[in-house]
């Protein structure tokens, strides 16, 4: 049997590990052995009584800045423990945006390393001397890495086989070949004087699928329009 995906977060706050992650379709997949997670608390690697891990910035300046140090032990721990082929990623508000595509790539892999910040961030020292890549989950700053960690491992649990069951349903989701999901109806068919659709209760498959096609087509370019030149470039073979 294959190991499960694995993820381990370096973090000041291992109390916050799983809280969302444990429930719902990815709680159960961790209770079935098919992911499992670590936290990994930076504040053992602490060598004073008060497990300090933060100190002034260098220059001067607001905020508090956690230690090379420090910081580069417990990175050390992480990587000597987990396979070379499994990433280490640093949530930052400054690293690369995070995609669809990229999240399918580590849900691929054996698993995520996954470094949470605090303060001001982290001593730029500890980027340069160790295998560190740099990702963020959107243009907006959060007080720490923790909760974009937990975004992270969602979206890449999710894409495990077995955890959602049916594979066909992340197929036709957002950002597949950069186009945003079509429109979802359910019962009632009639709901405060808005109905469902009439394509979608034709029973005509060729149809129902031109329609949907044709409404991501269309959220895209209103929405998106960053998303649907990539979509353009695609079909083009570009």
């Amino acid at each position: 049997m294959s190991k499960p995906w694995q993820a381990v977060v370096l973090t000041l706050y291992p109390e916050m590990f799983p809280e969302a992650l444990g429930a719902g379709v990815v709680g159960k997949a961790q209770e079935s052995g098919l992911w499992s997670l670590e936290t990994v608390d930076i504040r053992s690697f602490a060598r004073d009584k008060h497990r300090s891990v933060d100190d002034t910035p260098a220059g001067g300046g607001p905020g508090m800045v956690m230690r090379a140090d420090i910081l580069g032990q417990a990175v050390t721990h992480v990587l000597e423990k987990t396979e070379k082929s499994q990433p280490l990623l640093y949530m930052s508000p400054r690293g690369k945006p995070l995609t669809q595509a990229r999240v399918k790539e580590l849900a691929a892999g054996p698993g995520v390393s996954l470094l949470c910040g605090r303060f001001e961030g982290i001593d730029e020292r500890v980027l340069q001397a160790r295998p560190i890549e740099e990702v963020s989950v959107g243009d907006f700053v959060l007080s720490g890495g923790e909760i974009a960690a937990m975004a992270l491992i969602d979206a890449s649990v999710r894409l495990i086989p077995g955890v959602l069951g049916a594979e066909a349903s992340t197929e036709e989701e957002s950002f597949e070949d950069h186009l945003l999901e079509y429109p979802h109806y359910t019962r009632p068919a009639v709901w405060e004087g808005l109905e469902i659709p009439e394509v979608l209760t034709s029973g005509h498959h060729g149809k129902i699928e031109a329609w949907r096609q044709k409404q991501r087509e269309e959220l895209t370019k209103e929405r998106r329009p960053d998303l649907w030149r990539k979509h353009l470039k695609d079909r083009r073979g570009e």
